[in-house]
């Protein structure tokens, strides 16, 4: 058996999925979570003791069946074209008049329909009553009361459903006591005739003049709009969709709704409202949202936690933030490993390649990388907080209202912040997106929102350079993307995508505590995948490029600093592209640009690889390659002071901007479908890269040179200059106020 579960966004539908299935799909607060259908298997014994199964898809969040978004059209063709055994509306019984707009449109089919009554404990909690008998005699089909978060009375839903779809279902539809009965019923009748699948349904669409119905009945359609001709009698054109419309939300508040709620507060939805008052407000939303991404940034990364230094309470070593803490315990477990491992090497006689290839290429590799792990859980943890309780949708609202302006809409922002996580879901969401310009356009910025392994670049580079206020640096390094982001939306929009026009339909979902259930899937697939990297991608990587550094092109072993490694001759013979960027330009250089090349497998594997590198050369003076000592590869930068704090910016600029991996390549060609705009998105992405780069180095090598006094004279007499002629283009082309205005308006 194939069951379908189909409701609107936000009313507990993945939830309810990952209840029955056991299965770790993502569980959001915002619209557009689910691109795809997913599917998974409940088992349950029958009364045979015998354990069976069914499949269960999770369809994509939809408002109705008509074809306004791509989430709808997919639901509408799995239902039609795929045919489920059974379809699990689920309904967010906190709003029963939206919800249940889709549930007319599902009765309509002739598939059997259990509507799971979802919430039912906030509904409880709030003091109100819904009498879930009462509404299955009203809507025909039975009726179940849940709480999918907290796994309530699923069993007896499941129950139900098996017990139901051997029960045949045939479409209905409440027109037939409205004033439309008539039509309705001609309508049916010719759709009848041609033996369609589903009469009722398409009988109604038809009516509304459904764009894929009139598609694929043309011959049909051209019957039925001469049904309407004679029913209008030559009067105004009747909109049919508005008024059929109309007519489902009468039915359900007129005849459906008052039966089934007893009493209906809302207070969960009136204590939102309040809440919403400041972090949505126009004024404050934005700086209170700032506020918040630097708190999270701060906790994760500041070692002067409390602020107690920079208020002079204690004079040296602040209290450092749990980030660093639990980075510190990594630290330090992972001394002891690679101590005993070298131990263990050296008293089994091994080889010194042998040693060096374990220790100081992949030990050395993957450990660099580890020690960020407790501060990439820390993000997604504080993200998933943000997301579980409501607050994301609420930041997709803020800033749909400011980036409007700039050619972005709220629609596409959301797979954008879910670029914060990883690029390669991100691009996957753009899916949602109705017009293939917004599409194309949203996919070409997400990368420019620094992804979860990015940030273990800002957390390696930032503190060797800016030590005292890395937690601000790393701060303005997302909000920077952002703005990137921006100007790229602005500059695109203007040449290659004219045109772009979206609306945004956003459900604000009442505010609920995280769940501990939903943030622990979430931790444990981002740990899952950060892993499966370290293990697979980074560790073959820096046993790559250890061989590369310690081996010449005869393959002969040299040592790892030497002129003649293939890595150096390959790293020095591109790094003049790099030179212009500033983080080119000393003798050991080249081995940024061989950890930037590195990156395009991984972003972690930046980190991996200058651990190998620059490990090799000792962390100081006098000391040397074969030292074990496990300071981490920031000591090892800041020793030897590979950066200056231009050089640094201009590193990490470029590493945010650029391809992300081929990961996301591989993504960004599966879902452009074009080989040609492929191309152009990659281009894109090194040249918005370089650009950038280049511009903020020279710029601050200008900064540092330039002669303020004449600097600031110099841009008032440009300022005085440029506003003349403003003033008097614009009093010339000031309009006279004259009657011959074709406009009408004399202005």
């Amino acid at each position: 058996m194939r069951f379908a579960i189909a409701g609107n966004p936000n009313s507990g539908k993945t939830t309810l999925f990952n209840s029955l299935t056991g299965s770790n799909a993502h569980v959001g607060n915002w619209p557009g979570v689910t691109v795809d259908k997913k599917e998974g298997v409940y088992k349950f014994r029958n009364k045979a003791n015998a354990i069976e199964k069914v499949n269960i898809i999770d369809l994509p969040g939809i408002y109705s069946l008509s074809p306004y978004t791509p989430e709808e059209v997919i639901a509408r063709q799995f239902i039609m074209d795929d045919k489920p055994d059974l379809i699990i509306n689920i309904v967010d019984s906190t709003n029963l008049e939206r919800n249940l707009y889709l549930t007319t449109q599902l009765l309509e089919m002739d598939i059997p329909v259990v509507v799971a009554l979802n919430m039912m404990d906030v509904i409880k909690r709030e003091g109100s009553i819904i009498d879930s008998e009462a509404l299955s005699q009203k809507l025909g089909v039975p009726v179940v009361p849940i709480s999918a978060l907290k796994s309530g009375n699923i069993k007896s839903l499941m129950e139900r459903c098996i017990e139901y779809v051997k029960t045949p279902h045939k479409g209905s539809s409440f027109l037939l006591r409205t004033p439309l009965a008539e039509q309705y019923e001609k309508v049916l009748e010719l759709v009848n005739e041609h033996n369609i699948k589903h009469p009722v349904f398409h009988a109604i669409k038809l009516l509304e003049n459904d764009s894929i119905e009139l598609m694929h009945n043309v011959a049909l359609s051209a019957h039925i709009q001469n049904l309407k001709l004679a029913y209008e009698k030559n009067e105004k054109p009747f909109d049919y969709e508005a008024e059929i419309a109309d007519l489902r939300y009468k039915f359900i508040t007129d005849e459906v709704k008052p039966h089934a709620v007893k009493v209906f507060k809302n207070s969960g939805a009136v204590s939102s409202a309040k809440i919403d008052r400041l972090l949505t407000h126009r004024v404050w939303g934005l700086p209170v949202f700032l506020v918040l991404m630097f708190t999270i940034f701060h906790i994760i990364f500041s070692d002067d936690f409390l602020f107690l230094e920079s208020l002079g309470i204690v004079k040296t070593g602040g209290l450092s933030s749990p980030g660093i803490l639990l980075k510190g315990y990594i630290e330090n477990f992972q001394d002891i490993v690679m101590s005993q491992t070298d131990s263990l090497l050296e008293s089994a006689n091994a080889a010194k390649w042998a040693r060096g290839a374990i220790v100081d290429g992949l030990l050395n590799g993957v450990c660099s990388v580890l020690t960020f792990l407790p501060q990439i859980l820390l993000l997604f943890l504080s993200l998933s907080i943000l997301e579980d309780s409501g607050y994301m949708s609420r930041i997709a609202f803020i800033l749909d209202r400011i980036l409007k302006r700039f050619g972005l809409s709220g629609k596409a922002f959301i797979p954008m912040l879910m670029g914060f996580g990883c690029s390669v879901p991100a691009m996957m969401g753009t899916r949602t997106l109705e017009s293939v310009k917004e599409k194309r356009m949203t996919l070409m910025l997400i990368p420019f929102f620094s992804c979860g392994a990015k940030m273990v670049i800002w957390a390696t580079v930032i503190p060797a350079v800016f030590k005292d206020y890395a937690d601000f640096v790393i701060f303005c390094i997302y909000m920077s993307g952002i703005i990137v982001a921006i100007i790229g939306a602005v500059a695109l929009k203007k040449t290659v995508f004219k045109g772009i026009k979206s609306n945004f339909v956003l459900e604000l979902p009442v505010y609920r505590y995280p769940r501990l259930k939903s943030i622990s899937l979430q931790l444990w697939e981002k740990l899952k995948g950060f892993l499966t990297t370290v293990t697979t991608i980074i560790a073959a990587s820096t046993l790559i490029i250890w061989f590369l550094q310690n081996f010449d092109m005869s393959l002969n072993m040299v040592a790892a600093d030497s002129d003649s490694s293939i890595l150096k001759t390959f790293g020095e013979a591109i790094k003049w592209i790099f030179v212009p960027l500033g983080f080119a330009q000393g003798p050991d250089d080249w081995k940024l640009i061989v950890a930037i090349l590195t990156g395009l497998l991984a972003k972690e594997a930046v980190v991996s690889t200058m651990g190998v590198l620059y490990k090799a050369n000792g962390y100081g003076p006098g000391e040397q390659a074969d030292d074990l000592s496990n300071e981490k590869v920031t000591m090892a930068l800041e020793a030897n002071a590979v950066f200056s704090p231009l050089s640094a910016i201009s590193f990490v600029v470029f590493n945010l901007l650029v391809i992300p991996c081929f990961a996301a390549m591989a993504t960004a060609r599966s879902e452009l479908k074009s080989a040609k705009w492929t191309f152009f998105v990659i281009l894109f992405w090194l040249a918005t890269a370089w650009i950038t780069s280049f511009l903020v180095y020279q710029t601050g090598v200008l900064l540092k040179t330039v002669n303020w006094v004449n600097l600031i004279a110099g841009l008032f007499i440009a300022g005085v200059i440029l506003f003349s002629i403003y003033k008097r283009k614009s009093k010339k082309n000031k309009c006279a106020g004259c009657d011959k205005c074709p406009m009408g308006t004399k202005n």
